[in-house]
């Protein structure tokens, strides 16, 4: 218990590093509230210097509580829509090109190359090389194809 009667500002600074440290590591923001209210406590007890040690923990307690939910209620923006819904979703951003067929498509079952890379096709019928098509959708990594009317 003597570690606990002699505590001082800094093992609160080294506190809100380590919690910090854990932060970068991957905890999803859970850890920022605790980091922040470790520096107010360093803070408090630099003012305080008096302050027991049960009083420490409490107000760093209380801190991390209002802190946290501070945190995902004001700055964490659940299902946040981003201006690029599809930027890491390569088979939707597909839909809607036109390609023109290189080879026969038996059972509408093949690949098809769509710039620099082959894609897994499925149409719903036998397509033949030359045919131009549409990807109307997509299925993990398998486009959906349909044959394209130019009108």
């Amino acid at each position: 218990m003597e570690l606990f009667t002699e505590l001082q500002p800094w093992h609160w600074v080294v506190l809100c590093f380590l919690l910090l440290g854990l932060e970068a590591l991957g905890a999803g923001g859970f850890l920022l509230g605790a980091a922040v209210a470790a520096i107010l406590q360093a803070l408090i007890l630099w003012l305080l210097p008096d302050m027991s040690w049960a009083w420490q923990f409490g107000c760093f307690g209380v801190a991390t509580i209002i802190f946290t939910l501070g945190w995902w209620v004001l700055f964490r923006k659940p299902g946040y829509n981003s201006e690029e819904p599809l930027l890491n979703n390569r088979a939707a951003q597909m839909v809607g090109r036109i390609v023109v067929l290189d080879q026969n498509l038996p059972g509408g079952h093949g690949r098809v190359q769509i710039g620099d890379t082959k894609w897994k096709v499925q149409a719903e019928r036998t397509l033949d090389a030359g045919t131009t098509v549409i990807v109307t959708g997509s299925e993990g990594m398998t486009l959906h194809i349909t044959k394209h009317n130019k009108d």
